[in-house]
């Protein structure tokens, strides 16, 4: 059978998927890479899903943008949103696809931060898109470099994407990378795209979101359940639409075409989204407790060690930087092995090939203290 280039993807397992797979087996296994929060203990009962089984999710009304009572129940968390500027869709990964529809033909190509989360390879396999990096630079702390970001810029490149905060450095873009993103973006007529779902997790820092600031330029700003409300299989996300009001509205009727034709949503989840809204201080506090007391056990851990954790202004993970006596990869696949505990290499997210791994502070208390422990001690044995 003949299958399309843009889903050949590689069947060869790695070392580390190999090592993962085995150390599952075993009872004492400590997973300090787990993102998906319904694994990790926290209480959802502030979630009620009577909110599902309401009269209206019975009923049928395709607005290919989404209800309207849900949009405006997105647009209240926002200052100043129009609930007519945005889209609903059942996720963010969707939203992209939609978004690298509207903009790329094959062979084009968005930019990417780097360090960053690896899903966007795989999206723009399947768009038929390539991605262009620029890098984030770390000078206590993270920060966009201007100049690095704007000689990435090609005839090819058609949107800029920036990860507020960013997925694993937890770097929010402050006042000066807002201002260089804008101006780069209109000097170069690109789009701007903005992923904001770890947005409310301030652990070190804590921005405004994009919906919230004047765009001079055409800007989409996406977020979803999935972190807002630690509800990733309910499959709801939003994208805000800002800047220029021509470029707002010629991108909404063509978002409102491609939407129309998936209809991915589904009724119920629309319908409970108001209520839930509602609950949502209630969530995200037992998440922000558990992820500020993850980070000072951390600290605590690796005080007097030869490991050294990054700044991380927001979201669920940390940096962490460790002798280089291998690769990453290496490093990780025996720790596996030989500790069982999962850690993420950093080259997974575009880190160099030595000396960096990235850890997840979601994990209950006990286990991650449990992971870091088994990790210090097999780096002191060298």
């Amino acid at each position: 059978m003949r299958f399309a280039t843009r889903v050949e993807f590689s069947a060869v397992e790695s070392d580390y998927a190999e090592a993962l797979a085995e150390a599952r087996k075993y009872e004492d296994f400590v997973d300090l890479t787990v993102s998906n929060p319904t694994r990790c203990g926290f209480d959802t009962n502030a979630i009620s899903l009577d909110a599902l089984s309401a009269e209206d999710s019975l009923r049928y009304d395709a607005d290919p943008l989404g209800s309207l009572a849900a949009r405006q129940a997105v647009a209240a968390m926002y200052r100043n949103a129009d609930p007519s500027r945005m889209l609903l869709t059942a996720s963010t990964s969707e939203a992209y696809g939609y978004l690298l529809k509207m903009f790329c033909n094959p062979g084009d190509a968005v930019l990417v931060p780097s360090p960053s989360y690896p899903l966007f390879d795989l999206l723009a396999q399947l768009h038929d898109v390539k991605l262009q990096q620029y890098p984030l630079v770390y000078h206590d702390g993270w920060q966009i470099d201007p100049a690095s970001l704007e000689a990435a810029i090609t005839q090819e490149t058609r949107a800029i994407v920036a990860i507020h905060p960013n997925n694993p450095t937890g770097h929010y873009c402050d006042q000066a990378d807002c201002t260089a993103l804008f101006r780069i973006a209109k000097t170069h007529d690109l789009p701007l795209i903005v992923d904001e779902v770890f947005l409310d997790y301030g652990v070190e820092g804590c921005a405004r979101s994009f919906a919230e600031m004047p765009a001079p330029v055409l800007t989409f700003v996406m977020g979803g359940l999935s972190k807002l409300l630690a509800l990733p299989q309910m499959k709801l996300a939003w994208t805000f639409v800002t800047g220029p009001e021509d470029d707002v509205q010629q991108s909404m009727e063509r978002l409102e075409i491609v939407a129309d034709t998936f209809l991915s949503l589904a009724t119920p989840v629309q319908t409970a989204l108001p209520a839930w809204l509602k609950q949502r201080d209630k969530v995200q506090a037992q998440i922000l407790q558990r992820i500020r007391t993850n980070l000072n056990e951390l600290d605590s851990l690796l005080h007097g060690t030869a490991i050294s954790r990054l700044k991380v202004e927001g979201g669920w993970c940390v940096v962490l930087r460790v002798p280089a006596l291998m690769s990453d990869r290496a490093t990780a696949a025996r720790l596996l092995k030989e500790m069982h505990v999962a850690v993420h290499p950093g080259s997974f997210y575009g880190f160099d090939l030595q000396g960096w791994l990235v850890v997840s502070l979601l994990p209950q208390t006990d286990r991650f203290r449990t992971g870091i422990e088994r990790l210090l001690k097999w780096l002191n044995a060298f």
